[in-house]
């Protein structure tokens, strides 16, 4: 059975709930007449004992809003009664009142009930023992149930909610970690997306377009001339196509390992990528440092990109030759991409000339990748000639 509105947890209308439970239950107590429970005051009549009884009922109602007061409340009624001749409702009532002040209440006060309950406890069993020898020691009994056990109980629960309430933050904060974790894992994920789909459409489309724009543009070339574009424009666009398809199927499929998948293209096939760039119209002259050995997935990959990437830029921009230097170290492989800038530099270059308009997207990709592998990239204009350098680590010693 659910509870009403009004009465769910941390209403006040729960408050006055209990209150009121409270109350009704004592005044039947008080009807059955079990009061007093010591008369040393039997000309007292039994209807003074509802004063108590209200009071630290009311004192119940007061525990979540002022819970030092209800406390104060309760004390005062119950010593009351006490001096009355002592009622079973109101000594039962006030229980409540010495748990709800452990459990809603401030450190401070907790702590110092459970003192005073255990002192009263201990000193009521010493002074009994003291009296009437070892059956005295029943006189700390109604003290350590009706004092020290609801503020052990209270003190107690406290404690499981200050521990939950702390378990919970520290569940929000980890979730709220694991989400930052997620996105930056997005970010990082969409960041080499980017890089592979600029570094596979870009560079073949570049070529492309290139040569279609030469076409367009010299309305007298001879048939040959434009079967050769033609067929430069044709071989760009399936490998374009060919590496798209891969690029998609590495998304489409989880399964497949993603590091074989995406390093199909490496440098040993440099000698195709050069070919390509010939038949575009960029005439290359590579020169190979060092004995050429297996590289990392990681850098060779790296490595083939920014080789690719920075011929697309010398053929888009440049005066149409460029020199290539793939120089295999001990412990690193550094590839060097040099193509001279028409005009002398004059702002030519990968984000700008004579050739198609560029972003800047190829140079951060390339600045990215390098870093990802915590090399070192530079790339800029060098005595009238635009160059690329990138230094990779491999991790190995020859």
């Amino acid at each position: 059975m659910r509870m009403p509105g009004w009465a769910g947890s941390g209403r006040p209308g729960r408050d006055l709930a209990l209150a009121g439970a409270s109350l009704v239950g004592g005044l039947a107590v008080w009807g059955v007449g079990l009061q007093p429970q010591f008369p040393w005051a039997p000309e007292v009549s039994r209807t003074w004992f509802l004063l108590p009884l209200l009071a630290v009922s009311g004192a119940v109602g007061l525990r979540r809003v002022a819970t030092r007061t209800g406390l104060v409340v309760g004390t005062v009624a119950v010593l009351a009664d006490a001096a009355l001749g002592v009622s079973v409702g109101s000594t039962v009532i006030y229980t409540q009142v010495l748990y709800d002040s452990c459990v809603y209440g401030p450190p401070r006060l907790r702590r110092w009930l459970l003192r005073v309950t255990v002192g009263l406890s201990v000193g009521s069993t010493a002074l009994g023992l003291l009296v009437w020898g070892w059956r005295g020691a029943a006189v700390g009994v109604p003290f350590a149930l009706l004092g020290v056990l609801p503020v052990v109980t209270g003190f107690s629960v406290r404690q499981y909610r200050d521990q939950a309430a702390a378990e919970r933050a520290r569940a929000e904060q980890t979730a709220r970690l694991v989400e930052l974790d997620r996105r930056q894992a997005v970010l990082a994920e969409r960041a080499r997306m980017a890089r592979e789909l600029h570094d596979v459409v870009a560079n073949q489309l570049s070529a492309v377009a290139l040569h279609a724009t030469a076409v367009l543009s010299a309305p007298g070339l001879d048939r040959p001339r434009v079967d050769a574009a033609l067929r430069v424009i044709r071989e760009s666009s399936v490998q374009g196509l060919a590496e798209m398809r891969q690029l998609v199927g590495l998304l489409r499929e989880p399964t497949v390992d993603p590091v074989e998948e995406a390093t199909r293209v490496r440098l040993d096939e440099l000698d195709q990528l050069l070919a390509r760039m010939t038949g575009a119209g960029l005439r290359v002259r590579a020169t190979v440092e060092g004995r050429p050995r297996p590289l990392p997935v990681g850098v060779d990959l790296a490595a083939y990109r920014i080789v690719q990437e920075s011929l697309t830029n010398a053929l888009r921009h440049g005066s149409g030759t460029a020199e290539l230097t793939v120089a295999y170290r001990p412990t690193e492989v550094v590839v060097t991409v040099e193509n001279p800038v028409p005009d002398g530099g004059n702002g030519a270059g990968p984000t700008g000339g004579p050739g198609l308009p560029g972003g800047g997207a190829g140079l951060i990709g390339m600045r990215e990748r390098a870093t990802l592998l915590d090399g070192e990239f530079t790339g800029g204009l060098r005595d009238g000639c635009w160059r690329v350098r990138a230094t990779l680590p491999t991790g190995t010693s020859s």
